[in-house]
């Protein structure tokens, strides 16, 4: 039989430390997260060699009694909770009393701190989990953490790391992340001497976001202000043409803690919904303040995760504060001609540390102050898309000014008006118009069924059984007539009359499996919205050849909607050239 062995305390500590700090990036979090609650308001954040060698966080927050020092060091000790029954009213971004005691037991560790009231502070180091000394000294108010050659006594995990560069680069997001929270904290951030961040600290989320992000992201920024019964919606999205092909510049924080969460990201993505094309995502920095009660943050060891205890409440009140900033939008993209960019579509971000896939022409150059490479971005000149409002072409009384001029590929008509040239995707025109249609019918109760003869049969999963269940009766009044066929097969007798010309079956499937993907935060109003979707598919196409008074027809219908600029993918329906920018192409003008 195998012997059972009692661990020592040395090789608990390590263990556990592993559960906490898996690389450089949990260290620096952890300790800033320590400094935010310890009501610090400048925050300075050193690292070298990606942190392995030397991170030094430096707050004028609180501080720490001397007394109290080496109790801050052992495990599960903490100033944040005190019982079990504290966990359902955590404020504090840490609470779980591990950090300090998981960083000391894998690195060694020097903290400096004084509080306001002591006249003079302490040094205390600690190597390994072992105490080395303690000693008074000089130092202002605050508290500095010094954590050396990270995984020192853990090669293994040390061996596991990335690059210094991919280890900074990490550390630069979080850190990123933190300033964006907290844009009332003072924060830098240097790496290798260099410096990658500084915020100002003066509670302008907007400056925060340029301090990060820089100029192209900023001055695409929509703010967003919400109030609702029981939290409140804040922060700024990109305008829709600032597309991501992830959801990585989906930014969610509660609290001031940064989560992700499906039930944000879906109630974001269902916002921006007809005003962006599919398969992008929104670039979103939202803030939640909600009653700490009214959710769990003691679900994600890393505290990355929350759990809400009523998504529904969540849902609606994001996508409501997203969409009535997206609505009150009224513009049409104005296009320059120029050297296509791979990029075309993703503004330049030169703030981060480790160049992402969008970043245009990167040149490396050689720091004067480490080794290490910096990145600098020579811009060129893409094709762009900017914003210019030009509400003035929707009106009535410019519609008798439009001159149309004609077609071109049977897909693009072109209008002019004033000093502009116009261009108009009669597909994406049509859709609009349908889809808007179809909508109107829905409200209004006017729409019909048309018969299927025979029926179709289609086999259902049990969650898109689910969806038909819980919504059968709203499907009935669209117009939808299905029934149970036996065993996991219904059949579809009837279906809207404005969807008749489609493939039935595969809207239907297609439909319920969009829907499945959504749940549990589908709404009433979700549904509606997925069904008239579906309308577009049955407008013209490009290479469909229109008259010029199906043309004026169609436009006419377009500009008299609440919201023409999109179709329901989010495409533009139109775009807009100056005649400036064609008089600087032809050379006329080097303005």
């Amino acid at each position: 039989m195998t012997e059972i062995h009692i661990l020592d305390q040395l090789t608990i500590d390590k263990i556990a430390a592993g559960e906490v700090v898996e690389r450089p990036l949990n260290v620096v979090k952890e300790l800033m997260e320590n400094a935010i609650d310890a009501n610090a308001t400048s925050l300075s954040v050193e690292i070298r060699d990606g942190g392995t060698s030397l991170i030094r966080i430096t707050d004028n927050g609180a501080g720490i009694d001397k007394e109290q020092i080496q109790k801050a060091f052992y495990r599960h000790s903490t100033s944040k909770i005190s019982s079990a029954d504290d966990l359902s009213f955590v404020t504090s971004l840490g609470f779980r009393g591990e950090a300090l005691s998981s960083i000391a037991a894998v690195s060694k560790v020097e903290l400096c701190t004084k509080t306001k009231d002591s006249m003079t502070g302490t040094i205390y180091k600690i190597s390994g989990g072992k105490e080395i000394s303690m000693e008074d000294a000089g130092l202002p108010d605050g508290t500095t953490v010094i954590v050396r050659d990270l995984f020192y006594n853990t090669p293994a995990r040390l061996k596991f790391l990335k690059t210094a560069q991919t280890e900074a680069g990490y550390i630069q997001d979080m850190v990123n992340k933190i300033a964006l929270s907290h844009p009332e904290i003072a924060i830098k951030l240097t790496s290798n001497g260099a410096v990658r961040l500084s915020t100002s600290g003066n509670g302008d989320l907007k400056s925060t976001i340029y301090a990060v992000f820089g100029r192209d992201i900023t001055s695409h920024l929509l703010a967003v202000d919400g109030v609702y019964d029981t939290l409140s919606v804040s922060g700024y999205i990109a305008a829709p043409e600032i597309a991501r092909s992830n959801r990585n510049f989906e930014l969610f924080f509660v609290n001031g803690r940064y989560v992700k969460d499906p039930v944000l990201s879906s109630a974001v993505e269902e916002a921006f919904r007809g005003y962006q094309m599919k398969g992008t995502f929104p670039f979103i920095i939202l803030n939640l303040r909600i009653e700490p009660e009214l959710m769990d943050v003691n679900v994600h060891p890393a505290k990355l995760e929350i759990r809400f205890y009523d998504n529904e409440q969540i849902f609606h009140a994001v996508r409501d504060a997203v969409s009535s900033v997206l609505y009150k939008r009224e513009n049409i993209p104005s296009f320059t001609v120029g050297p296509k960019d791979e990029a075309d579509n993703e503004p330049v971000i030169a703030k981060q540390f480790v160049p992402e896939p969008f970043e245009e022409n990167r040149v490396r150059q050689t720091s004067t102050f480490s080794e290490e490479s910096v990145y600098s971005v020579k811009k060129e000149e893409p094709v762009s898309f900017e914003q210019t409002t030009f509400a003035p072409f929707i009106s009535e009384e410019a519609r008798e000014k439009h001159r149309l001029i004609g077609v071109i590929f049977d897909t693009y008509w072109i209008a002019e008006y004033q000093d502009s040239l116009f261009i108009i995707d009669q597909h994406a025109a049509h859709e609009k118009v349908l889809y808007e249609k179809f909508l109107e019918n829905i409200k209004n109760g006017t729409h019909y069924s048309q018969k299927l003869m025979p029926a179709l049969i289609v086999t259902l999963t049990p969650k898109e059984v689910e969806v038909l269940d819980r919504f059968h009766e709203q499907l009935s009044e669209l117009g939808f007539e299905v029934s149970s066929y036996g065993g996991s097969e219904y059949a579809i007798s009837a279906v809207p009359a404005d969807l008749y010309t489609l493939d039935e079956a595969d809207l239907f499937l297609s439909f319920l499996e969009e829907l499945t993907m959504l749940l549990p935060s589908v709404s009433s109003e979700l549904l509606l919205s997925r069904i008239a979707t579906a309308a577009c598919k049955a407008a013209v196409k490009g290479g469909n050849r229109l008259t010029f008074t199906e043309a004026n027809a169609l436009i006419d219908q377009l500009l008299s909607l609440d919201n023409p600029y999109n179709c329901p993918h989010g495409r533009p329906t139109i775009i807009q050239m100056s005649k400036t920018e064609l008089e600087r192409k032809f050379k006329r003008t080097l303005s």
